[in-house]
Formats: C-alpha cells, sequence, structure tokens
C-alpha cells in the first residue's frame, strides 16, 4: 500500500464540481487580480473575518508576505527586534529580517513545540517592539500569559497562524487574541489554496487599512498612492477556490482530529514514544502529527520502504540555520526534542484501513525502541 504524507488530488475530487464551477466563474468575470474591484476577493474576505469572529481581513500574496506587511504596517524595521520561537518554518524570522529588523529567539515548551511564555522577558530589550507567537502543527500557542507579557512591555503581538486554521484557545479563534494574525493558504495547509496566497485579520480598522494599501503599491484607490507599498494581492482564482473549501474547514478539522486520536490510540502502547499534546482548553486541528522517537531515521527509512510517505517538521531549529547561526545561546528543549520529530501521513481524506496500515507498519519496525 502507497501512502502519500499529504494527498490533495482526493481533495479536489470530492468538492470536483463545486471547484470547477468557481473556476469557470472567475475565467468568465475576468476577476484575475486582486484589487479593489474584485468581487471575489472582497467575497472571501469577508467569509474568511466571519469565520474567525473578527471585523477585518486583508488578502494578500502569502503568508510571508502577511508577516512582513503587519510587520512594516507597526513601523517594525531596522534597529528593532522581534520575538520568535527557536523552532518553527523560517518565514516566521525571515520576515522579520525582511524589514530590516533582528528576530530574537526563545525556547520552546516541551510537547507542545510553542513558545515558552516564561522565557520571553528575559530577552525583551529597549529595542523590542513585537512578538510573533506560532501555532504550530495546529495547537496554539499559550496566548494568555503570552498577552500578560506584550501588555506589561507595551508589545504588539502577531499571531502566526499559517498551521492552525480554526483552532482555538480557551473557546476563541486564533487569529483573534493578539493584535493581527498571519494566515498563509498554500494548498497543503489545512484550508489551502492552489498556489500562494495568504491574508492578515484584525480587530483595528486602521492597521487593516494600512496593511490594505501596503500590499497594494500604497494605494487604496488605483493612482492615489498614500505611503510605500508592495505588490501582494491574492488574485480572484484562488479567492473563489478558498470560498468553495472555508465551507469544509470545519469538516476536514474534525476528520483530522479523528486521525490523530486514531493513531495515538494503536500505537500507545509503543514504548520510546512521544505524542502531541492536547490541552484541554485549546482545539488542535492537526495541520502536522508529528510523533517523537530517538530511533526517528531509522524508523522514517522503515516507513518509505513500505510506501508509506513521511516528513520532518523541522529538521533544524532556527537559531542553527547556517543564516543564523547562533552559538552564543543554547535552546535545549527544543534542541532536545527537534532531531526525534517525525510527522505521519495527515489529511481529512485519510481512512481507517490506511491510518492502521501505517500503525502496523510501525509495530512491526524493527528501528523502533
Amino acid at each position: 500500500m502507497n501512502i502519500p504524507f499529504v494527498d490533495l488530488s482526493i481533495q479536489y475530487k470530492n468538492i470536483k464540481n463545486e471547484i470547477d464551477i468557481s473556476i469557470r466563474d472567475v475565467i468568465r468575470k475576468t476577476a484575475f487580480v486582486g484589487g479593489d474591484k474584485n468581487e471575489l476577493v472582497a467575497r472571501f474576505e469577508k467569509e474568511f473575518a466571519s469565520y474567525i469572529g473578527i471585523p477585518y481581513c486583508v488578502t494578500c500574496g502569502n503568508g510571508t508576505d502577511s508577516l512582513e506587511i503587519l510587520l512594516t504596517a507597526f513601523s517594525i524595521g531596522a534597529g528593532d527586534e522581534v520575538i520568535v520561537p527557536s523552532h518553527t518554518w523560517i518565514s516566521t524570522a525571515e520576515a522579520v529580517n525582511n524589514v530590516g529588523a533582528q528576530p530574537i529567539f526563545i525556547d520552546t515548551l516541551p510537547g507542545f513545540y510553542t513558545i515558552d511564555p516564561s522565557k520571553i522577558e528575559a530577552k525583551i530589550t529597549k529595542r523590542t517592539k513585537a512578538i510573533i507567537p506560532v501555532h504550530l502543527y495546529g495547537l496554539p500557542a499559550e496566548m494568555d500569559e503570552i498577552m500578560q507579557v506584550a501588555k506589561k512591555h507595551n508589545l504588539m503581538v502577531i499571531e502566526d497562524c499559517a498551521q492552525a486554521h480554526g483552532a482555538t484557545y480557551r473557546g476563541k479563534k486564533v487569529g483573534t487574541i493578539g493584535h493581527a494574525g498571519s494566515f498563509s493558504f498554500y494548498p497543503s495547509k489545512n484550508l489551502g489554496a492552489y498556489g500562494d496566497a495568504g491574508c492578515i485579520v484584525t480587530k483595528n480598522k486602521q492597521l487593516a487599512l494600512q496593511c490594505r494599501m501596503i500590499g497594494n503599491h500604497g494605494q487604496l484607490t488605483k493612482y492615489e498612492h498614500k505611503r510605500l507599498g508592495r505588490n501582494s494581492r491574492l488574485d480572484g482564482l484562488q479567492a473563489a477556490i478558498l470560498s468553495v473549501k472555508l465551507k469544509y474547514l470545519d469538516q476536514w478539522n474534525v476528520l483530522r482530529k479523528q486521525h490523530a486520536d486514531f493513531y495515538t490510540s494503536l500505537l500507545k502502547d509503543i514504548p520510546g514514544i512521544i505524542f502531541p499534546s492536547k490541552p484541554k482548553y485549546s482545539t488542535h486541528v492537526y495541520h502536522v502529527y508529528a510523533i517523537q522517537t530517538k530511533k526517528r531515521d531509522g524508523l522514517k527509512a522503515h516507513l518509505k520502504e513500505k510506501g508509506i510517505e513521511t516528513s520532518i517538521h523541522y529538521p533544524e531549529i532556527l537559531p542553527s540555520v547556517f543564516f543564523y547561526r547562533d552559538k552564543r545561546n543554547h535552546y535545549p528543549v527544543s534542541e532536545s526534542y527537534v532531531p526525534n520529530l517525525l510527522s505521519l501521513p495527515m489529511y481529512a481524506e485519510l481512512t481507517e484501513k490506511e491510518i492502521r496500515y501505517v500503525a502496523r507498519v510501525i509495530h512491526e519496525n524493527p528501528f523502533c525502541p
């Protein structure tokens, strides 16, 4: 049996008619590029804002752009510092560098893989302007403690929600707790487009206006340039596709949770495997189902031999990446678990038979502890 890490073709087949109609509608209307007159983009922004439970959604080209646009809108740049977790995809830190600021890395919580709020305050300086907590793998960061630190030090909080569409923390959807939220709609996300796409969500009208201007050449109306901007707009095709898929997001997230629980139930008796944490006050939407095992590389090779595709999110902590290469500080928690992480196949359309097969192969693996 061959099981891909993610299979987007099955999802398309299940909603093919709706997707095809939406694409034809874009072509018929020639609504190709996002802007102030693209009704398909405006419709999705309204729908996603309503889904999140927040007044304003501003779409853009991708999730990295959404972080950079927010940092720019908050006037963060050269000489400033932004606090980010040591373990995440590089975009979180890269966006900080791309506006001229410096990312300051903070270690993570064991089992949660999100930023450790208790370690933030020690790294705050006069140059610190913001915190970017990442809701990694689909599990919300510990936002109450983060917001308390931010309030005490007058810092902006930008939630990186790229892996957590629909996740909740103490009854609130991620993206609504900080000063703004950043989402990616990369195709493999829980809510994915058919290309690059992203958005910003916020309760602040003026911030939303600034973000919209920045992403559209500094203008709200064509030729009325109010500030320096950039070209980062959602196109009509992606907006139409996302509008179709948004209707299914909660259903897909429920299936992901069921798959995660099933994986755990089938593998729980294997010694030496650590499973994803699932706090009672948060909903984990399992963009990634990552286990820990000290025999990670052997298990990965064994699964590949049996036709099962896995992934590693991520092979290095960011302070170890060549560009940063932070040798002065240590991040003992993330350094300890990152070499052991292995992400198993996870998508809504996985079948019970497929999950049982993955579990059986892991049980049979001679490299497993």
